[in-house]
């Protein structure tokens, strides 16, 4: 699991291609920024949550937020972000890649691609054996289900990556497993 945030990366390439042309305007620039970073934010979270059966990050305990997704301060930040984006780093970016003979950068751009593909192909593998985990038990051992998830979440340098870059996945998996946990005990208090 590599340093990369694929929705700030893709926010900031669109912003880089289709923000350019409003230049003569910051306060355009701005606002485009917020609508073009929140929107992404939002279809993000939302196929995430559908592809993990867990929410991936939660704003619903901030105010003027759009169904947890996004919200006001988040898009403020994305706005600034945004105009600092198409202002000052892209244009000295390109400053630095002028100078750059086109081969080379060729070969760097080729290496960071595979890379980046390798880490995205092995990320979605670890997220997705995250998500399978609980399903995988037998539902009338308790015990076999907190030890796995336990030597699941703590015991795999990649996954605790993936908890430390998103917080809020961890608290749904444990959330998920605690309410397994009590469905098991009504399920044997019942049958007693």
């Amino acid at each position: 699991m590599g340093p990369y945030c694929p929705i700030y990366g893709y926010s900031s390439i669109i912003m880089v291609f289709y923000l350019d042309q409003y230049q003569d305007n910051i306060l355009t620039v701005f606002l485009l920024a917020v609508i073009v970073c929140s929107f992404i934010e939002y279809v993000v979270s939302y196929i995430m949550e559908k592809l993990f059966s867990a929410r991936w990050w939660d704003y619903s305990n901030r105010k003027f937020n759009i169904n947890g997704r996004v919200c006001l301060t988040n898009a403020f930040f994305f706005g600034i972000l945004g105009a600092f984006l198409v202002y000052i780093v892209n244009p000295f970016i390109n400053d630095i890649l002028l100078t750059i003979n086109t081969t080379t950068l060729n070969i760097v751009s080729s290496i960071l691609l595979t890379i980046f593909i390798i880490d995205f192909i092995v990320s979605i593998g670890i997220t997705y054996k995250l998500k399978n985990t609980i399903k995988k038990f037998n539902k009338d051992n308790t015990e076999e289900i907190t030890r796995k998830i336990k030597e699941t979440i703590e015991n795999r340098v990649l996954n605790r990556r993936i908890f430390k870059a998103f917080p809020n996945f961890k608290t749904n998996i444990l959330t998920k497993f605690n309410i397994l946990k009590e469905d098991i005990r009504e399920k044997r208090n019942n049958k007693q």
